[in-house]
């Protein structure tokens, strides 16, 4: 018998046994006729006892030792895996020895596991900002570019930085009411204009300022410009100067244009101003930059567009396929709005998402039992997804928080 000391415990097993495996690390220590070449297959040797030590986790070696013994390496549900394949590696033993159920089971978890660091170092990620104050060390005006950077990146750093980050939402939000507030019909006066105007040139004035600050706080000019948020940022304030431009192109084809097609161009204008004053709308996504819930919706469709893309996939195939069945049951009906399937793709998806405006129904009773199925289908098709969207974006926004805490 080879006596083998596995952190504290003694395990015994025969030589023949051992030798069945001759490429295990125990079957080369039992196969081995030179002693220098078995003290290097163990962590020691005690020659009173003439036990060889191995300084590891003599728990997983039961598995080990019922390998020798059984020809099977049975995999218990509550090891981690990646110890467990770590260890089986160190002795010299393959997975292939185990059964089917077991490496099945041990390869879920190993998924499971690294799909679970994944997300975590992700959402590290998520919270740390491009750069960080030691970038500054040593640079052209280091100490006052860190200085902005803590005050514009870093809202906890102190006070005047959680201000900062707070008067941003705020000019956010009264940017969007602003935008809003321009279309109602009481409000497009000349005060109301006035008092709009004045609004949108405060609320530029400090997102172009606060662009400009975090310009001048980077380190890395291409990562500012790679950056998704800076990117918003350059959106939330182009808008306005582009407004101008257009402005005074269009004050200008007035005093230097009086030929006829003067008025399609300026009609050209005013619809280009329209969709620029639109582009404000993208404002709201700064919010996202100080908004933990919105960071982890975010988070929660990059990670889950699969199953995004699958519901819509799903919703596309129901779109056609009923609206197919409530043409054919339904376009022989005097004064029908299914004369043809296109013509049903908006009955469909209305349907199939519940909503129901009732501005298309169809008239038949074979009719209203495909609308049936239709939206019974919706319902079922609706409520898979949620659960799980739910549960994840549950599960990122506590990670967030407590990642948000922790730092």
């Amino acid at each position: 018998l080879l006596n083998i000391n596995v952190g504290g415990k003694l395990f015994q097993i025969a030589y023949k046994v051992l030798a069945q495996y001759p490429i295990t690390r125990l079957g080369k220590l039992a196969l081995y006729t030179d002693p220098m070449k078995k003290l290097q297959l163990c962590d020691d040797y005690l020659v009173q006892k003439n036990e060889y030590f191995f300084d590891r986790d003599p728990s997983i070696f039961h598995y080990i030792f019922h390998f020798y013994r059984s020809g099977v390496l049975w995999v218990m549900d509550e090891m981690c895996p990646s110890n467990f394949v770590e260890e089986i590696e160190y002795w010299g033993i393959h997975l292939k020895y185990s059964q089917r159920c077991c490496r099945i089971l041990l390869e879920e978890k190993q998924d499971e596991l690294s799909e679970y660091l994944k997300i975590e170092k992700q959402l590290e990620a998520e919270l740390e900002p491009l750069e960080s104050g030691a970038q500054f060390d040593g640079k052209f005006l280091g100490r006052f570019r860190k200085m902005v950077w803590n005050l514009i990146e870093n809202p906890y750093s102190s006070v005047p930085a959680k201000i900062i980050a707070v008067m941003s939402s705020f000019f956010v939000l009264i940017s969007i009411v602003g935008m809003t507030l321009s279309t109602v019909e009481e409000m497009k006066n000349k005060t109301g204009k006035m008092w709009m105007e004045q609004m949108e040139m405060i609320c530029a004035i400090f997102f172009t300022s606060e662009y400009l600050m975090r310009l001048i706080s980077s380190s890395n000019f291409k990562n500012f410009l790679r950056a998704a948020f800076n990117a918003i940022d350059l959106v939330a304030i182009l808008p306005f100067y582009v407004q101008i431009l257009f402005e005074n192109l269009d004050d200008g084809d007035m005093q230097y244009h009086e030929e006829l097609h003067k008025v399609e161009n300026v009609s050209k204008l005013g619809k280009v101003l329209k969709l620029i004053k639109l582009m404000r709308i993208f404002r709201i996504l700064k919010l996202a930059r100080h908004s933990t819930g919105l960071r982890a919706f975010s988070f929660t469709m990059r990670q889950c567009y699969q199953q995004v893309c699958c519901l819509l996939l799903f919703i596309a195939m129901g779109v056609f396929t009923f609206s197919a069945l409530i043409h054919s049951v339904e376009h022989d009906v005097p004064g029908t709005d299914f004369t043809s399937i296109p013509c049903a793709w908006w009955w469909a998806a209305v349907s199939l998402s519940t909503v129901g405006y009732g501005d298309t129904v169809p008239d038949t009773i074979l009719g209203r039992m495909v609308a049936f199925v239709c939206i019974s289908f919706g319902i079922i098709l609706n409520g898979m997804p949620i659960s799980i969207l739910y549960n994840k974006f549950s599960d990122y926004y506590a990670k967030l928080k407590a990642h948000e805490m922790s730092q």
